[in-house]
């Protein structure tokens, strides 16, 4: 199993141009968004998070159970759902503005354990930015780390919500020794103002980095580095692209029995080079709907 750890929220989705466009809701959330991606692959995934019981929380669960995913360390709770407002630019590139104060996915507790079956906990985005919840979710980190679980971190940066940008930075350094995948996005890395070899230095074995049109390259930790380009195809926005990168690496790297360390650096060239290619092309089809739509097993064929 697979555990996908952080936020659930509404992405409102503007149909329109002008900023009173009209705007669509949509399920989303990079951790949620990754999640479904994992179940649609066909990967056994479970979700771990704190949702509303209001409507939006009810149809953020739903979302899941159509994709197969355990929702049975969701947490339930009376406040409000997360609210992200996109804007899509004429690129398809999307930014958002959040409504979090008060909602239900801040106040998230780590479970007691993870299932028994757990190989793998990913974690990234709002969820480990916002605080209380923002602890809680490093504590679990740590503590899937420390039982030698692999662990994958996408920190997501939305910049808008950290305050204090030099103690977020430190903070992500702090996070290194318990990472054994990092992916970020080529914008992110230059926010966080590292390299992959800095970043290899502290813990992971690989860094994945993802450049929109330009691609994907893994770095690894014996000094390895491998890259391949996007696949074409006609973008109607990038919502989800990158969460689905983040699926599409962890399903591929279970189907090659390489969620560990150890495994993970001996990965030779072809298995490098087919997992990127694989995860390039689950995001260009998620590139080319509306919304987070990350693609089935059917629509990707093997890796």
């Amino acid at each position: 199993m697979i555990v996908v750890a952080g936020e659930a929220l509404i992405d409102l989705v503007p149909q329109g141009t002008g900023a009173l466009a009209a705007l669509q809701p949509a399920l989303g959330g990079g951790p949620y968004n990754t999640a479904v991606a994992l179940g649609r692959l066909g990967s056994r995934t479970a979700f771990c998070s704190r949702a509303s019981q209001d409507a939006f929380g009810e149809a953020l669960l739903d979302g899941l159970r159509r994709a197969e995913v355990d929702v049975s360390l969701v947490e339930r709770g009376t406040e409000p759902t997360t609210l992200a407002v996109a804007t899509v630019d004429p690129r398809g590139s999307a930014s958002y503005s959040f409504y979090v104060d008060g909602t239900a996915d801040r106040l998230f507790t780590a479970p007691t354990a993870l299932p028994a079956a757990t190989r793998a906990v990913s974690f990234g985005t709002l969820s480990l930015a916002l605080e209380p919840g923002a602890g809680a979710y490093e504590d679990l980190m740590r503590g899937a780390a420390a039982q030698g679980l692999f662990t994958a971190l996408d920190p997501n940066i939305r910049a808008g919500l950290i305050p204090d940008p030099d103690a977020y930075r430190a903070r992500f350094k702090s996070w290194l020794p318990s990472v054994t995948l990092l992916k970020v996005s080529e914008e992110d890395a230059l926010w966080l103002d590292g390299t992959p070899r800095e970043w290899l230095a502290s813990g992971p074995s690989a860094v994945v980095i993802t450049r929109g049109g330009d691609g994907l390259s893994a770095f690894t930790g014996d000094g390895r580095e491998y890259s391949v380009p996007a696949e074409e195809v006609a973008v109607v926005d990038t919502i989800g692209a990158g969460d689905t990168v983040n699926a599409a690496l962890l399903h591929g790297l279970a189907a090659q029995d390489a969620l560990s360390a150890e495994a993970l650096l001996g990965l030779d060239a072809d298995g490098w080079t087919g997992l990127l290619r694989f995860a390039a092309r689950a995001a260009a089809i998620t590139c080319s709907r509306a919304g987070a739509e990350p693609p089935y097993a059917s629509e990707l064929g093997s890796l």
